[in-house]
């Protein structure tokens, strides 16, 4: 669904049947983080999911400042690989394990 900013995400929801106006994000529901709108233009997760179709990532959304309070909120984001069972450093790329690169590109020296 589209979020306010325009962009597919696939946590967000939107209910307008009618006339309710009920928006809110999946993903920081389930953590149980505060949602507004506002959090959508620079959240990171539509980026990702395009990125990054693997079935075994899982994404843990916080809202946090990223360095002082001067900064505006902004959803940070973690992400951990099932099936290898360890934390991902780049959700974008994914763990390396799950999907690594066929042989073609491998440098040969």
């Amino acid at each position: 669904m589209k979020t306010p900013t325009g962009i597919d995400c696939q946590y967000f929801y939107g209910d307008y049947f009618r006339g309710r106006s009920l928006e809110e994000c999946r993903l920081l529901k389930a953590a149980g983080q505060p949602w507004s709108p506002d959090l959508c233009k620079t959240c990171p997760v539509p980026g990702i999911t395009r990125a990054n179709a693997c079935p075994n990532l899982t994404l843990h959304a916080s809202v946090g400042r990223p360095f002082s309070a001067v900064f505006q909120r902004r959803v940070q984001i973690s992400a951990w690989c099932e099936k290898n069972k360890r934390a991902v450093a780049e959700p974008h790329i994914g763990c390396g394990e799950c999907h690594p690169l066929p042989p073609i590109f491998d440098v040969k020296k």
